[in-house]
């Protein structure tokens, strides 16, 4: 047998024995679909600037682009609550609203943004409704409400994990030898080349076994998961991680932006969370050479602070908690941020309202308020 990638073991977390050490996997790996275009109701309209003129291009033409559109949530004093954002919008149809001849209803269709805080936008008791704004926050009117219209279109099957190569043991040998047909539910974990756990993979129920071709003994199981799965840049992660957690620093460059988010939860999960923080007053320096987006910025900070693969944050909210204690650092210690230039150039300026992603600016601000010394190079 080659050697194993991944072990299986229970879904019952206090049972760590291991019930098969398996050589590869298929259709493990799974990124979710992008955000499918909808159709949505714009329902009582007062349009304004270009929301207005798409209207009566869409008139004209059948349909008109119109881009971002950014509808501030009203609270009953007509202050905003919140907001919730469409991309890519396309007008498809006006009309006078049922309710307000001096309204319209407008049709438009356009992907949710996926930095939107909910899935669907819901008025306050006694809101007026929304305020529309474009992608530079310029006036295009109000409406009352906003329906989405439903999707006809059946969902995706996802097929299940077959895990091949398998070497049975313990008690899954035995409901094998037995001939049972309930195998059990299961959780799936990456191993390294020593046979250290790298990260959970997928969790979910064994519901079938035949003989493995890939050697004498062996099975192949499927699994149907229940989890999700593993994103497909995982495996780019995973394949650095192969020796162990890494030694050698800056290697999460080498993944994509993808694999740089999934870099984090992987160091997340290797957090050795009984260390002790340093003093404060320490100084730890942030190699700024690869920082090309926000996921960069954390790996790096991560490593600044608890070495190659070590971790500090994914997020601002994550990256608070951090600065509490318990992570590694204690306050106020010494932020020394070489080759700061190239974050400056590649995260911008421009501050964003607090939409993701941050921009540099905004990142050295949240750290200059956390009451971090840092110091640009």
């Amino acid at each position: 047998m080659r050697r194993p990638r991944y072990a299986l073991s229970a879904y019952d977390a206090e049972d760590d024995a291991i019930w098969a050490l398996c050589a590869d996997a298929e259709d493990l790996f799974g990124d979710p679909p992008p955000p499918a275009r909808g159709t949505y109701e714009l329902l009582g309209c007062a349009p304004e600037g270009k929301l207005d003129r798409a209207r009566a291009h869409a008139r004209a033409d059948g349909s008109a682009p119109l881009g971002s559109l950014t509808l501030e949530i009203l609270d009953k004093e007509g202050r905003r609550a919140e907001e919730w954002s469409l991309e890519d919008v396309r007008v498809l149809d006006d009309r006078p609203c049922a309710r307000d001849l001096s309204l319209r209803d407008l049709t438009v269709e356009a992907r949710e943004s996926p930095h939107n805080p909910f899935d669907h936008p819901q008025r306050p008791p006694l809101s007026p409704g929304y305020r529309l704004l474009g992608a530079e926050a310029e006036p295009w009117g109000t409406c009352r409400d906003l329906a989405h219209v439903p999707d006809s279109r059946p969902d995706l099957v996802e097929p299940p994990v077959r895990l091949l190569g398998c070497a049975p043991r313990g008690v899954l040998r035995t409901a094998l030898d037995a001939g049972e047909e309930d195998l059990g539910h299961a959780k799936l974990v990456r191993l390294d080349t020593a046979g250290r756990p790298v990260q959970s993979a997928v969790e979910g129920e064994l519901v079938a076994w035949i003989p493995s071709a890939r050697g004498r003994g062996l099975v192949d199981l499927t699994l149907e998961p229940w989890s999700e799965r593993p994103p497909t840049a995982a495996e780019e992660v995973w394949d650095l991680w192969d020796g162990g957690r890494p030694a050698e620093p800056g290697l999460w460059s080498r993944c994509g932006a993808a694999g740089r988010r999934h870099w984090l939860t992987t160091a997340l999960d290797h957090h050795e969370a009984d260390r002790p923080d340093a003093d404060s007053g320490a100084t730890y320096h942030l190699d700024g050479r690869r920082i090309i987006d926000v996921q960069g910025f954390f790996c790096a900070l991560g490593e600044a602070v608890n070495g190659p693969g070590g971790y500090f944050g994914w997020g601002l909210d994550a990256l608070a908690d951090c600065l509490r204690g318990g992570w590694g650092a204690r306050r106020p210690f010494t932020l020394v941020w070489h080759d700061a230039q190239v974050a400056r150039t590649c995260l911008g300026l421009v501050p964003r309202t607090g939409r993701r992603p941050w921009t540099f600016e905004e990142l050295l601000a949240f750290l200059l308020d956390e009451g971090i010394d840092v110091r640009l190079t």
